[in-house]
């Protein structure tokens, strides 16, 4: 009995194991970054407001 069961934990642990190996996810590496510089060059006008006042009414 005792045997039965060691030798059916062992065959799930080891089941386990070889779908644990075939089921991981290959990452692709990285490829290097360019040696460029990226420069960002803003392109953002901005624009004067009119100085006069709106009328209050009082």
């Amino acid at each position: 009995m005792i045997l039965t069961i060691a030798i059916s934990l062992a065959a799930l642990v080891a089941i386990n194991f070889l779908l644990l190996k075939f089921s991981i996810n290959k990452i692709d590496k990285a490829t290097k970054p360019s040696k460029k510089p990226v420069v960002l060059t803003p392109r953002i006008t901005i624009e004067q407001e009119s100085t006069r006042l709106a009328p209050t009414g009082s």
